[in-house]
Formats: C-alpha cells, structure tokens, sequence
C-alpha cells in the first residue's frame, strides 16, 4: 500500500500558515520542528499533523506563488475528502477565510476550494455515496 504521508510547503510566514491549517485540522498539532538551511537561506520549519500525516511548514518563501489563473507549472491545488464538509467551511469562515469558489454541482458529492495564506489553493470534497462509480463519475 502507497499513501501520501505528508507535503512539504514554502510559505512566509508558519504562524500565519498554522491559522489557516489548524481550522481545518483541529485534531491536528505541531509534531517538531526546529531550524535549517536550505541552499544557503535560514529557515524555521515545523511538522504539523497527526500521528500518520503531516503538513511540513518552511518559512523562507520571499515570492509570490504560482498565479493559480496562470499556466505556469507548478502545483495547481491538493485536497482534502471530509466527511464533514460543512464543518471545515464553518471553521475556516470563523478564522477570518472566505470560499475561493465553489465547487460543481453534483448529486454525489460537494466540494469547495480555498486559498491559504500563502497562495496554495486547497480543496475539500464530501462524498455523498460510497458507490465508487458514482463517487468517481467523469460525465
């Protein structure tokens, strides 16, 4: 078996980043962290996650990211399934983030997308049947 462990993200800011990320993951906590350099720049990092899967915070970015209405290469958005859509939407609104755009209107599942701090585009998908062939419909 083969699972995404963690992602490892550039951001300015790791407090800034936590605000975002811990609405949605409130279950979630600073796993360790301390200092480094990468290629010459200092940088603090921290691992925040659970026991099985993490987010790795950097804070040397000093760039904009990707323009996500561009074509650039790079990252275009990662999600997140939930079981619980309304609850992270909620969260997320309670710690000052609003809905980037909705999602498609599907009768098997609901999806939103939000912009974190730093530029990365994130999606969160409630599935509404665990019939994969309706869950993972491409009509």
């Amino acid at each position: 078996m083969i699972h995404l462990e963690h992602l490892n993200l550039v951001v300015r800011d790791i407090p800034t980043a936590l605000k975002f990320y811990q609405a949605i993951f409130p279950h979630w906590q600073i796993r360790g962290g301390g200092e480094s350099t990468w290629h010459g720049v200092e940088r603090n990092w921290v691992h925040f996650g659970d026991d099985y899967q993490y987010l790795t915070f950097n804070d040397d970015g000093d760039a904009d990211n990707r323009d996500l209405t561009g074509h650039q290469v790079g990252l275009a958005h990662f999600a997140y399934a939930t079981d619980d859509l309304d609850g992270v939407v909620r969260r997320l609104k309670a710690a000052g983030f609003e809905i980037a755009k909705p999602g498609m209107d599907d009768p098997y599942r609901r999806n939103v997308y939000f912009i974190d701090p730093d530029g990365y585009e994130v999606e969160f998908v409630e599935y509404l049947t665990d019939i994969p062939a309706l869950r993972n419909r491409y009509d």
